[in-house]
């Protein structure tokens, strides 16, 4: 049994999530190899460091939050959530467990987490995305009963086919 908790991050943890976001990204990096350049699109370093920089400010309560995963003492992933403007719809971002994270139940946790907040919080429904090489990911939102679903925004016409779309009703 691990001593794994899920809970809401403070401002002394936006360092670990920092880092958590800029391990997510170097991982979508590794993965999209032979994609087009949809990291260097979406993820450009300086603007993926302003969005980390208000991170806070984007999932701020009463409407979202940022949940973090700590594992013997340890932060080892987060996920976040902020509303959309369909009404009763959240989107869960950022869900990354580090490699000291993996196989111990850390991402599931985070997203059960999460909903269960999204749903406390009146949302009535939660959307997310991704790519589709990371099978992990998907394997996982499939098991908690996510389907796919259109595009909640619109894509830019080269990555479309590369991205994967999920809804699910809470």
């Amino acid at each position: 049994m691990t001593d794994l908790s899920i809970r809401p991050a403070t401002r002394d943890d936006m360092d670990d999530v920092a880092r958590l976001c800029w391990a997510y990204r170097d991982l979508l990096v590794e993965r999209s190899q032979g994609l087009p350049p949809v990291v260097d699109t979406y993820y450009a370093r300086d603007s993926y460091a302003a969005l980390i920089a208000d991170l806070p400010r984007i999932h701020a309560r009463p409407k979202g939050d940022i949940l973090i995963a700590t594992l013997a003492g340890q932060t080892v992933g987060c996920a976040m959530y902020y509303p959309l403007t369909a009404p009763g719809t959240t989107e869960i971002k950022r869900v990354f467990v580090d490699p000291a994270g993996r196989g111990t139940g850390a991402g599931r946790a985070l997203m059960q987490d999460a909903m269960a907040r999204a749903r406390a919080d009146g949302y009535t429904r939660v959307v997310l995305d991704t790519i589709s090489p990371l099978t992990e990911a998907i394997a996982l939102y499939e098991r908690l009963g996510f389907t796919p679903c259109a595009p909640f925004y619109d894509p830019d016409p080269a990555f479309a086919p590369y991205l994967r779309f999920f809804d699910h009703r809470l």
